[in-house]
């Protein structure tokens, strides 16, 4: 198999091009589908009849995307390597009767999506995006990107406790942005909003709306050696993940397994939902591509039976204001290369044949890692990881990259950490 070129800082650029064009998780679908169809994948809808063809191929659903591409020779039980990601970030997300106020000062009503560092969306020039949907239920997406929202915070003059009891926010006080000022009119909201799509007004019957900051991505420090920018949780692993399948199927010359990208919805909030790894999008893919190229459900078992998932999100690099935080033994750097999630009480889904799987995929691609586990006293996060191997019955194993600031309105993460990322997907890919 002749192997892809190796990526470099260039795909750094690109992923700071991605998160400022992706401020939801419909637009980070989108454009990852613009991508891969320079690649040669092409749509398929659910509501077709599928064929068995060679090939790239992807379904969109809402914010979720599934991408796969099937080499020639593949048999009905091929089984698949799968990278899975999710779209969505925390943040604020408009509420269905969005227009408010009070003393003179026009609002948006908003509520909390996910676990936000609330304090990071204080005093930020805000933009809105999302999804309309129209009278004949199509849908179109709309960008506001300039400084449209602002959450101003209570002056220290009005508050001189915050320095010394902190900032306390309350979530439905306190985090309503203001947009203008004049009388507040039922409607105003989404007649702007039609007006900025260039649509008629009264077009819009529904809306997914969600605020977000206009601030650039950005390299940050002496020798730019880190990035700066929103939702690297984690559309980092979504563009890396994207990169690779592409580079994967660009030099496709005897594949062994069927390689896919799937980035889900609603993982910030359990996953629970058609487009969340806790719903049917992708055992139904799969499925559907097995019984498609003629196989049976005694092909579908055999497939998932050798399939295997890597589960890629953020992790926690640490911290060097809060080391204590971190366990003693585990401390991962960033631009040390990918972490590796454990749990003992399966929070994460690797195991110690997984992890045999991530370190033959990092050694043939040159590519180092490191191991994270929680401290013992702290509570561990989850991901899509166990979600997928109880769901599916297929082996998964936890990774991701290491950044700092996670679930802020603006993160950071090491500038060469998302093409080792990369690199180390395109050799799991590979098989």
């Amino acid at each position: 198999m002749s192997a892809p070129s190796r990526f470099d800082r260039g795909l750094t650029d690109d992923l700071m091009s991605y998160l400022a064009a992706s401020p939801t998780p419909y637009h980070a679908v989108a454009n990852a589908a613009e991508r891969l169809e320079k690649a040669g994948f092409r749509q398929v809808l659910e509501t077709d009849e599928w064929d068995g063809s060679t090939g790239g191929k992807y379904v969109l659903r809402g914010g979720a995307i599934v991408a796969w591409y099937v080499p020639e020779g593949a048999d009905p039980h091929t089984p698949f390597r799968i990278v899975g990601a999710h779209t969505d970030s925390p943040n604020l997300r408009v509420k269905p009767l969005p227009d408010t106020g009070a003393h003179g000062w026009r609002q948006i009503a908003v509520e909390i999506y996910g676990g936000p560092l609330l304090n990071s969306w204080l005093d930020r020039d805000l933009g809105l995006a999302g999804r309309l949907t129209l009278r004949d239920g199509a849908t179109r997406l709309v960008n506001v990107d300039r400084p449209l929202l602002r959450v101003p915070q209570l002056a220290i003059h009005l508050d001189r406790s915050v320095t010394a009891e902190g900032l306390k926010l309350d979530k439905q006080r306190h985090l309503q942005p203001v947009w203008g000022l004049g009388p507040v009119r039922d409607g105003d909201l989404i007649s702007f909003l039609e007006e900025e799509s260039g649509l008629a007004a009264g077009q819009v019957t529904g809306w997914d709306l969600m605020v977000h900051s206009v601030e650039r991505p950005a390299y940050l420090g002496r020798d730019a050696e880190l990035v700066a920018g929103p939702r690297m949780d984690n559309l980092l692993s979504v563009q890396a993940a994207v990169a690779a399948l592409s580079a994967v199927a660009a030099a496709d010359s005897g594949l062994s397994y069927i390689p896919v990208l799937a980035a889900f919805d609603h993982e910030e909030n359990g996953s629970q939902s058609d487009t969340g790894a806790d719903g049917p999008l992708l055992g139904g893919v799969l499925e559907r591509s097995v019984f498609a190229r003629g196989g049976s459900y005694e092909d579908r078992a055999r497939a998932f039976a050798g399939t295997v998932c890597l589960s890629s999100d953020t992790g926690h690099a640490v911290h060097p204001n809060y080391a204590e935080r971190h366990d003693p033994t585990h401390h991962p750097r960033v631009n040390g290369g990918p972490i590796l999630k454990v749990n003992v009480n399966n929070r994460y889904a690797t195991d110690g044949s997984g992890r045999a799987v991530f370190a033959a995929a990092c050694e043939k691609a040159d590519v180092p890692f490191q191991s994270f586990v929680s401290n013992n006293s702290m509570p561990c996060g989850t991901t899509i990881g166990p979600i997928t191997a109880a769901r599916h019955g297929i082996k998964t194993v936890d990774i991701g990259v290491a950044i700092l600031s996670m679930h802020s309105a603006r993160e950071l993460c090491g500038a060469d950490d998302p093409h080792l990322l990369a690199n180390a997907l395109v050799a799991f890919l590979e098989g």
